[in-house]
């Protein structure tokens, strides 16, 4: 049990979901490009598109329009062991009632930590 939520890989994957949400927020799609794992295995269901392979996620996020800044609630990481991680958020985007979800599977590559796996979506209701 010792090896789950070890404090430095935790801090290593909280600077990686920072550096995440800031790209996010000022719409640096070089940042969030590199921040994915360049394969075809690598997934993104949004909330309107799923994407399946890492050129689709570069090409869905040159195309996209800034999302703007968004306030997290109850943010969530946990590692397993030293290069596996998982991360998840509520939040909701200023003048949104709606409340959104965002879910990200993290693993630690020769060139960092990346995102192999992300998922989107909303509440059905505002909360």
């Amino acid at each position: 049990m010792k090896e789950i939520n070890r404090p430095e890989t935790v801090a290593e994957v909280e600077a990686a979901f920072a550096r995440y949400e800031k790209a996010l927020a000022e719409n640096d799609v070089a940042t969030l490009n590199a921040l994915f794992w360049k394969a075809p295995q690598t997934l993104r269901y949004g909330t309107g598109e799923n994407l399946y392979g890492y050129e689709a996620i570069a090409a869905f996020r040159s195309a996209r329009t800034a999302p703007g800044p968004r306030e997290l609630f109850r943010p969530v990481i946990t590692t397993y062991g030293t290069d596996f991680a998982t991360a998840n958020t509520e939040y909701r985007r200023a003048g949104n009632p709606r409340l959104g979800r965002q879910s990200q599977t993290w693993l630690r590559l020769p060139e960092g930590w990346r995102i192999v796996a992300a998922h989107v979506s909303f509440m059905d209701q505002p909360a």
